[in-house]
């Protein structure tokens, strides 16, 4: 697996930007293709885009995803061209801490509304990417502890999965 260097940065880059706008946004889905990609195929950007390291990444938000229903069957519809080298997203959620679990309503919009109203709630927005030869790496925000950012290669293990098959071959 090659250096995943260029993705953490690329998602720290996301975060920043999803973070800039605040709380309570909808999911954000992002291709990530090397700058120098970027710049041979949209010449135009040269001097808006910062030209970095060859294998420097820039992500390009998809402004027409629409994660409404079901986050993962939405992006089991996801095919992308050979020049998107990644892709990454932007999401909220809310938790409760482990000790509440066995309350959780089995039905899943009763148990969402149960989390949302619960005093004990905790938001936070993951920020997922992967890349084609399987790197990975999620970053998290707490809501409630702003000033941390959390990081790991298997933060959330189902979305990078789910993200790594759209690089499936599309059935024809």
């Amino acid at each position: 697996m090659a250096d995943s260097t260029p993705l953490i940065a690329c998602l720290m880059d996301i975060e920043r930007h999803v973070s800039s706008a605040g709380w309570d946004q909808p999911a954000r889905l992002f291709a990530l293709v090397t700058t120098g990609t970027l710049l041979e195929v949209e010449p135009q950007l040269r001097g808006r885009v910062p030209e970095t390291a060859d294998d420097a990444l820039t992500a390009i938000e998809q402004d027409e995803f629409h994660a409404t229903g079901d986050l993962f069957e939405r992006l089991g519809g996801i095919f992308w061209p050979d020049t998107v080298g990644g892709c990454a997203i932007a999401l909220e959620r809310a938790f409760l801490p482990p000790a509440y679990e066995a309350d959780l309503p089995t039905d899943p919009d009763a148990a969402a509304e149960f989390v949302a109203k619960h005093p004990e709630r905790s938001d936070i927005r993951v920020v997922v990417g992967v890349l084609r030869d399987g790197a990975r790496h999620g970053l998290a925000r707490v809501q409630s502890a702003p000033e941390d950012l959390l990081g790991a290669e298997d933060l959330v293990p189902g979305l990078a999965e789910a993200l790594l098959a759209t690089f499936r071959e599309e059935e024809s």
